[in-house]
């Protein structure tokens, strides 16, 4: 069964190497901040950053979470990441598959 706007959310970051998505996805796993991490990569980014136009090699992460992870999810996110403003982009799921839905919620922190 389809579940339509669910409070699940799919939290995009970037990682300067495979390294450090791995350490960060499976630390936020392991503290059940978010059910799945998935990695992408290389992604290219370009990106301004003081006043210059950089373009890095990266790799994307993809968070499955609910949204009442989302407070303790930023603020651990920015206590592990490497970059100075990483990146915390939170994107609205507009329908799940329920059985999906429910794993994500098992493997999450109790509210």
């Amino acid at each position: 069964m389809l579940e339509s706007n669910p409070p699940a959310r799919i939290v995009l970051t970037t990682t300067a190497n495979t390294e450090d998505a791995n350490r960060l996805g499976r630390t936020l796993v392991e503290e059940r901040l978010a059910a799945c991490a998935t990695m992408i990569l290389p992604v290219q980014s370009i990106y301004r950053w003081q006043e210059t136009v950089e373009t890095s090699t990266e790799t994307l992460l993809l968070l499955k979470t609910a949204t009442d992870q989302l407070v303790a999810l930023e603020k651990r996110l920015h206590q592990l990441h490497t970059y100075q403003i990483p990146e915390f982009l939170v994107l609205t799921v507009e329908s799940i598959i329920t059985l999906y839905f429910d794993w994500i919620k098992s493997n999450l922190r109790s509210p």
